[in-house]
């Protein structure tokens, strides 16, 4: 019986590791220990998103490889070195940065990542080095940072321009809504300057400068750059109020804790390349032969790319902000167009025709400025209360359910009470027919013997003589002029305007029913017209904002570990109004218990 129960024991101490493993999943501790194992976090999945990036395809830049000192890739003889060399190359990284590089196996597991199993990847990212990093580096200098920071892009969006994660965070710096909004970056229905390489450049610099200021250490700014400095200021709680990252590291969310281990060795590896025998891949393009040029009115890329002969990858590349492939530009609302400066020179030699380009898809360039017009909306975020559903919010919002859908990336009509949504902030100024840009409104050209003088308002022009036969009362020879449709505008409120019938505009314009769109222009009755003067008084006086001294605020009392950031995206409003409201400065410190205006 003694000896059964020996043999019990025996066979349970051998099961039970077993059993164990059974029961408990893999816990993120034992992950650190087993080196050769790399959880598919976020840093893997952006730069596994590089594989496919079109930038590489050779068939898209036919002088890729030209340069010279640019290696041909080869997976032999990967070189592996003991922890002293890694050491000792990380010591040296410290002593000649401000930023605090340290070396243990959780970074020893990331340097695995990018110099071993993702090698070929990181070769990439050595080529798209090339176009981002003197950019980073320029604007870094600019804000007196240290320029190691060129190396949080790289784990945020492995520089792949098109990041887009699960989360909902975009471009190079992998900004969020709220707190892209806080730093300047609109997202509208044509541009996301999230997306936008100068301008999410400077944002994250500003919010990165912010975040030291709160801390006094890169290590903890990083962290609060990808968790919030709500989290980070937790876990510093959490631990006596110890204001050093790997002191708080173990209160920190997963992801975050392991954020500074993969920058630190992201900057190892991307220094120490060709000792790791990693040479760049060429994208086919440079910083210095990129260059911008300024749009003054409604282009797409369809017409760049016929016109001037240069690839539409190439073009989509090197201005991903632009999600529908247009650029939606007015004399008012110029944007920047970046192109190789081979072709800026023809750019500027022929823009004029360019803008009239019509394209092999037959786009019209007045149908594409009216529909850019009519459709030119920005957008804020919304929480998504319980019972909506997308359709109930898209009518809510003056949206359809596509449009809602396809800005947020939604598949299902059904959405979860609490869950922060992006909504257009106002109605389209006038809804193309379906069927796209073609079949959309294009003015009719006016005839050659009509003298028309557009006012200063845009809404009316000088009388022209018709002779077209007019109904209910007007004599056989009537006088038009010609009336460009302004927000709000319909045909019974413009017939009373002019002192005529919703039939004879119909009559006049040739309408099929009563719909007309902003910036339309028809034909309305002269003698009963208003004068420009009281049109562009009108348009002032509907674009009137309360004047600085009519501002309304509510105050706010700082507590303990707020900033600027939190506070804009707790009431809605960004960094710059709170600074302007409180003539903060980017040095200015927050104390608690200091009462700040927060604008309404």
């Amino acid at each position: 019986m003694v000896l059964k129960k020996i043999q019990y024991s025996l066979l349970s101490l051998l099961l039970f590791p077993f059993y164990l493993q059974a029961q408990d999943p893999i816990q993120p501790d034992s992950l650190i220990r087993n080196r050769h194992f790399v959880e598919d976090d976020q840093v893997v999945v952006m730069l596994d998103s590089l594989a496919n990036l079109k930038i590489f395809e050779d068939t898209q830049f036919p002088n890729a490889n030209q340069y010279q000192n640019w290696s041909t890739y080869s997976d032999n003889d990967v070189p592996t070195f003991p922890d002293s060399v890694y050491m000792e190359r990380i010591a040296l990284m410290n002593d000649q940065s401000p930023f605090e590089y340290v070396y243990n196996q959780e970074v020893k597991k990331f340097i695995e990542l990018y110099g071993v199993r993702k090698r070929k990847l990181t070769a990439r990212i050595l080529g798209l080095a090339q176009i981002y990093f003197p950019l980073f580096e320029e604007q870094l200098d600019k804000y007196n940072m240290p320029l190691e920071l060129k190396y949080l892009a790289v784990i945020e969006s492995a520089l792949n321009p098109i990041a887009n994660s699960p989360a909902g965070a975009k471009g190079l710096w992998q900004f969020m809504y709220g707190t892209g909004k806080g730093y300047g970056l609109k997202v509208s229905t044509y541009v996301d300057d999230r997306f936008d390489p100068y301008k999410s450049t400077i944002a994250a610099c500003e919010h990165l400068t912010d975040l030291h200021d709160i801390y006094g250490s890169w290590s903890l700014a990083l962290a609060a750059y990808n968790s919030g400095a709500g989290n980070v200021n937790k876990a510093i709680r959490r631990s006596g109020g110890i204001k050093n990252f790997w002191a708080i590291k173990k209160y920190l969310p997963k992801e975050t804790a392991s954020y500074v281990p993969a920058f630190i060795a992201a900057s190892y590896v991307l220094t120490y390349a060709n000792e790791h025998k990693i040479h760049p891949v060429d994208p086919g393009i440079l910083y210095y032969e990129v260059d911008t040029v300024t749009v003054h009115s409604p282009l797409s890329f369809d017409q760049i790319s016929e016109m001037l002969n240069i690839p539409m990858d190439e073009i989509v590349f090197l201005n991903p902000s632009f999600k529908h492939k247009v650029i939606p530009a007015s004399p008012e609302n110029p944007f920047k167009l970046r192109l190789r400066k081979k072709y800026i020179g023809n750019f500027i030699n022929n823009e004029t025709a360019l803008y009239a380009y019509k394209t092999k898809e037959g786009l019209a360039s007045e149908a594409m400025a009216q529909l850019v017009y009519s459709n030119y909306r920005e957008s804020e975020l919304y929480t998504v209360k319980s019972g909506e559903t997308v359709s109930s919010i898209a009518k809510k919002f003056h949206m359809t359910t596509g449009e809602l859908k396809s800005l947020n990336g939604l598949k299902k009509n059904s959405i979860r009470p609490n869950k922060k949504i992006l909504v257009y902030t106002n109605p389209a100024k006038g809804k193309p027919q379906e069927g796209g840009a073609s079949s959309t409104y294009v003015p009719q050209a006016i005839p050659k013997d009509t003298a028309l003088k557009t006012t200063a308002s845009g809404a009316i022009s000088e009388p022209v003589s018709s002779k077209t036969p007019a109904p209910s009362g007007h004599s056989e020879e009537t006088s038009l002029a010609i009336y460009v449709v302004i927000s709000g505008d319909n045909l019974g409120r413009i017939a009373a305007k002019h002192h005529c019938t919703t039939a004879e505009l119909m009559k006049w314009n040739n309408l099929p029913d009563e719909k007309i769109l902003v910036g339309q222009k028809i034909k309305v009755a002269a003698n009963g017209n208003e004068t420009a003067a009281s049109v562009k008084k009108e348009l002032e006086e509907k674009s009137k904002k309360p004047s600085s001294a009519s501002q309304h605020y509510s105050y706010y009392s700082i507590q303990s570990g707020d900033n600027l950031w939190e506070i804009a995206d707790k009431y809605d409003v960004t960094v710059s109004q709170l600074k302007t409201a409180n003539n903060l400065k980017n040095n200015s410190r927050l104390k608690p218990g200091q009462k700040i205006k927060i604008p309404k």
